[in-house]
């Protein structure tokens, strides 16, 4: 009776985790030879040891010969699980693209504008969305559904009832939640080979080195003095930076790259206007889609910058009418003396 109690503890502390499956194996092995040897013919009976462990010789030897191919599949078993488990979850190289991707953006490397070097470089890219609202919302969805590598969002506020009417990267089980962190989650539920970021705080003149980190920059607040300051980072950090605007049912949009020889967004509007001139959308309304339409613009654009396709915005200012479905594009160049770029031409 004893020898079976040695094995029933050894199960106990393996099962409950007490002792490790292989040093529990190898002793339930050792517990095993010595009632063997101790049943032995070689052994001279009767002896003491043998009539406390109980059993006979027989029946050891039988149990032991049984035991090994149960032990042996089991083992085997888990090393066959274990094996697969990691060529599954292997990650891929840095850089390369996993064979679901390419099946993802197919479409995309169709296009000779773009092709499998224009989707390495977006794979390869940063682009930080200032803003997770009307513009923003579209913008980071066809960013992330694009493949851009890496999305930063960077907003203070939280998802309000209101907000849904236009800001469809929302839902209205995430009311309450931060923007950026609702917003990130839609992006992963898209596309869940992106490294996304959320930022979820205002940006002041600390966040330069935030914008220093990404490649490109896209502006979708409705603030004037952050849509400033935003600029002043941008231009400060050297990043080009896509940036719209909407109220009612007009927006406008344009890529602002001083670096390479463009305006920056001071460039072409130096003067504030004054308090109430440009009311807000939540104080003068806006049409559902146009902020569809814009951000959609801003993600088409900054898809454009980063494989170099196309002609893109900078110097050129697009203005979208959507009330009477006209748009035009005017030319834009630096200012002479602007105080925010002026330095760097």
């Amino acid at each position: 009776m004893i020898g079976i109690l040695g094995f029933l503890v050894l199960a106990v502390a393996v099962g409950g985790r007490y002792l490790p499956a292989r040093p529990g194996m190898a002793l339930a092995v050792f517990w095993w030879a010595i009632l063997v040897l101790a049943h032995s013919p070689l052994v001279a009976h009767p002896n003491g040891a043998a009539a406390l462990l109980g059993g006979n010789f027989t029946a050891w030897l039988l149990a032991g010969m049984l035991a090994v191919p149960v032990i042996g599949y089991r083992f085997g078993l888990q090393a066959l699980r274990r094996k697969i488990a990691a060529k599954t979850l292997a990650p891929a190289r840095p850089g390369a693209f996993q064979p679901v991707e390419l099946e993802r953006y197919a479409r995309h490397i169709m296009l000779r504008e773009i092709g499998g070097q224009g989707q390495r470089k977006l794979k390869d890219a940063s682009v930080l969305v200032v803003g997770a609202g009307g513009l923003g919302s579209p913008a980071l969805l066809y960013l992330a559904a694009s493949g851009v590598g890496r999305i930063g969002v960077i907003d203070p506020d939280v998802v309000e009832n209101s907000n849904l009417q236009r800001q469809i990267i929302h839902t209205d089980g995430r009311i309450g939640m931060p923007k950026v962190h609702s917003a990130v989650a839609a992006m992963a539920a898209l596309n869940p080979f992106l490294d996304l970021r959320a930022y979820a705080r205002r940006v002041d003149a600390e966040a330069g080195g935030l914008f220093a980190d990404y490649d490109l920059i896209l502006d979708g607040t409705d603030n004037l003095d952050t849509r400033y300051l935003v600029n002043r980072l941008a231009v400060a950090a050297g990043k080009p930076l896509i940036a719209a605007a909407i109220t009612q049912w007009e927006g406008q949009i344009s890529l602002y790259d001083p670096a390479q020889g463009g305006p920056c967004f001071e460039c072409i509007f130096p003067n504030r206007p004054a308090p109430g001139m440009v009311p807000t959308c939540a104080e003068a309304g806006v049409a559902a889609p146009l902020p569809g339409v814009l951000g959609a613009m801003m993600a088409m654009e900054a898809v454009k910058y980063v494989t170099c396709a196309g002609q893109n915005l900078r110097g050129r200012l697009m203005i979208y009418d959507g009330l009477y479905t006209e748009a035009r594009v005017i030319g834009t160049k630096p200012r002479e003396g602007c105080k925010v770029c002026g330095a760097s031409r």
